[in-house]
């Protein structure tokens, strides 16, 4: 973004125009709302991807909880039958 913005006023100021200023202006406003979109879609994926990844990590929790929890049951009822 900051190449474009320097783009637009390296060429406005090798004109010969006096008034560059507010055509400058316009050209920043355009640039921004152009990126905007762009970096909130980047923004959600970024987000959908934390979530996924919570997701993920809680899963993998409850299944280790759940492995734990049958080996401390299968402990328990080896201790019985000996």
């Amino acid at each position: 973004m900051l190449i474009s913005v320097a783009a637009v006023a390296y060429s406005h100021l090798m004109t010969e125009k006096p008034y560059w200023l507010p055509d400058l202006w316009e050209y920043f406003v355009t640039v921004v709302l152009g990126v905007l979109p762009a970096l909130v879609f980047v923004i959600g994926l970024f987000i959908a991807w934390l979530e996924w990844d919570e997701w993920r990590i809680e899963k993998e929790l409850a299944r280790e909880e759940k492995e734990e929890e049958e080996r401390r049951r299968g402990r328990r009822g080896r201790r019985r039958k000996e």
